[in-house]
Order: C-alpha cells, then sequence, then structure tokens
C-alpha cells in the first residue's frame, strides 16, 4: 500500500487507517499494512484457531485470514463473505484482518493518542491507544498482541536467551521504552535472565526521554544509561522521536540505542538508519536482541576508555 508517511523521519507522528467492524470504530498504523483487498473466499483450515477464517492465495503468496469480529468478541453477521481484507506485514508475517469497511486515512501526532488506562487495557487488552477524529473516538488495536494470543510462537523467542543465563551484567544498565504491557514484560524478563538485570522500563518514548533528561542535568547520565532500546509504535512521542532527538544531542548520542520493533521492513530500516539508530532488530529475535546489546556496550565502554586515556 502507497503511503507518504513521515515524510520527515522523526516528526512523532503517524498515519492510521480507520475502519469499522460491526459499527465501531477501529485504527491501524498505516505502516503495517501492504494492501487492502476486497473479500475472496478462503479454505477453512481444520483445528486452527476460532479467530482464524482460513487461507488464500493471492499472487502465490499463502496469507492467513484473521476475523477481527471473532478476536473482540463482536456478533458476526449471517453472511460474512463480505467486507474487506487489511494485508498486514509485521515481526516478518504477512496476515489479512477481516473488516467491514474502510474509512480513510488520517495522519495523526503520537502526543494525542491517548493510552487505555488499566480499567480499559489490562494484561489481556487488544488495545493500544485511543484517539479522538472528527468527533469519534478511534480505537488503536494491537495486532501483534491479537496474532501471538493466536499463535503464541510468533511472539519473542524466549529459548533463544536460555544459553545466556547464570551471566552478571547488572553493571550494565538498560533504559526500555515500550508501551504494550505484555511485550515489555517479555522483554524485561528475557533480559534478565540474560544477566541484565538493572533496568528502566518506560511506557513510551516521552517517559524515556524524561528519565534521559533528569539524568543529563544531574551528571548522572552514564551511570545510570548504558543502552536504550525502544519501539516504534508509541504514544505521547514514538522512537523514531526519541531516537531524533538523542543522536542530534552532542551529549547523548554516544550512548547505543537500539531499535526493537515488529516495524523494522526496510522502509522503517532506512529511517532508523537516517536517525542514527545503531542497530534495528524486529521483535521475534530476542537471541539478536541479547547479543547486539553485549556487542554495542561492549563497544561503548571501549570507546570510553579511549577517551578517558586522552
Amino acid at each position: 500500500m502507497d503511503s507518504n508517511i513521515l515524510l520527515e523521519s522523526g516528526t512523532n507522528e503517524l498515519e492510521i487507517l480507520e475502519f469499522t467492524i460491526g459499527g465501531n470504530r477501529y485504527g491501524i498504523n498505516v505502516a503495517k499494512i501492504r494492501e487492502i483487498l476486497s473479500y475472496q473466499p478462503v479454505t477453512p483450515i481444520p483445528h486452527s484457531n476460532p479467530s482464524v477464517e482460513g487461507i488464500f492465495m493471492p499472487r502465490d503468496i499463502m496469507i492467513t485470514v484473521i476475523s477481527l469480529k471473532r478476536c473482540i468478541g463482536i456478533p458476526e453477521d449471517e453472511d460474512e463473505k463480505k467486507g474487506l481484507f487489511i494485508i498486514t506485514n509485521f515481526n516478518k508475517l504477512n496476515v489479512a484482518f477481516h473488516v467491514d469497511e474502510v474509512l480513510g486515512i488520517h495522519r495523526v501526532s503520537w502526543q494525542s493518542i491517548i493510552k487505555p488506562d488499566s480499567t480499559i487495557n489490562n494484561d489481556s487488552g487488544v488495545s493500544t491507544g485511543v484517539v479522538k477524529l472528527q468527533d469519534n473516538l478511534i480505537v488503536i488495536l494491537d495486532f501483534e498482541r491479537i496474532v501471538t494470543d493466536i499463535s503464541p510462537e510468533t511472539g519473542l523467542k524466549i529459548s533463544d536467551v536460555e544459553e545466556y543465563q547464570g551471566r552478571d551484567r547488572r553493571d550494565s544498565p538498560i533504559l526500555i521504552a515500550e508501551d504494550s504491557p505484555f511485550l515489555s514484560k517479555l522483554i524485561t524478563d528475557c533480559l534478565k535472565k540474560a544477566g541484565y538485570t538493572r533496568q528502566i522500563v518506560t511506557a513510551n518514548g516521552q517517559e524515556a526521554w524524561d528519565h534521559v533528561c533528569e539524568f543529563k542535568e544531574n551528571g548522572t547520565l552514564d551511570e545510570m544509561v548504558h543502552c536504550v532500546i525502544t519501539d516504534i509504535e508509541m504514544p505521547l512521542m514514538d522512537g523514531h522521536r526519541l531516537t531524533k532527538l538523542m543522536k542530534t544531542d552532542d551529549e547523548l548520542k554516544h550512548i547505543p540505542l537500539i531499535i526493537f520493533s515488529s516495524l523494522v521492513n526496510d522502509e522503517m530500516r532506512r529511517k532508523g538508519e537516517q536517525l542514527g539508530a545503531d542497530a534495528q532488530l524486529t521483535k521475534p529475535e530476542i537471541g539478536d536482541l541479547v547479543r547486539t546489546i553485549d556487542s554495542l556496550i561492549g563497544a561503548s565502554k571501549v570507546a570510553i576508555g579511549a577517551e578517558e586515556l586522552e
């Protein structure tokens, strides 16, 4: 799907595709979308998850079709052979989500997206934010969580960090910006298993930036933060904006920054490179994340030591 999303990287904006399910309005980040197709017949798969309608194969690519109505508990119509397929790509997966109608695309700032509180979005919630557009509330769904709930093996490969257990990396504190409580816990638990027990965990780029600024002002930056790990999609401030702020500040740019996101495709990788990210990894690869942290922190400590000797 063609989109002019984020013509200038790091502007803290995104484009949301607004669609309906059962008369309710929902949204998805355009960066996740490959294309939109009219409904096509699907082939059911025996014993698959109840939310999976089946598979179809446009242009020789097999794609799983997921019913969003079933996922979020909206009653289905008698004739469900209508509507649209939103074809997405994230976490190295191509998945089609069956919706009723597409209403349009809106460019918004991450600052205008409200994070649902715990009364709405508990540990099992599938909403990442709510935005008000033209007097309508648009609920932005957590598509990664929906897919992981259906197929847990598509989530973080926790077994990949088993080889790192027993290490002690408490002298290397890590600042994490991740808005999904579910993914945040998985990431922090995996890093603790790998020895990185000193963590500052924040829910978005703004919170992470506030911590960095506080440490910078009181002179404890290099003591408190040895590496930053950030998601891209987050309310208030996204990961690209956080990256831009850090890598354009002479006092901060030496801190290794890793973008760890389901959205790391070719286009997003180019944006991250332009902004100065030290590494970019897609979310299932938690083992690669640990190896990258080890490498970047090691290189950073060598560089700081060399500077101190000069």
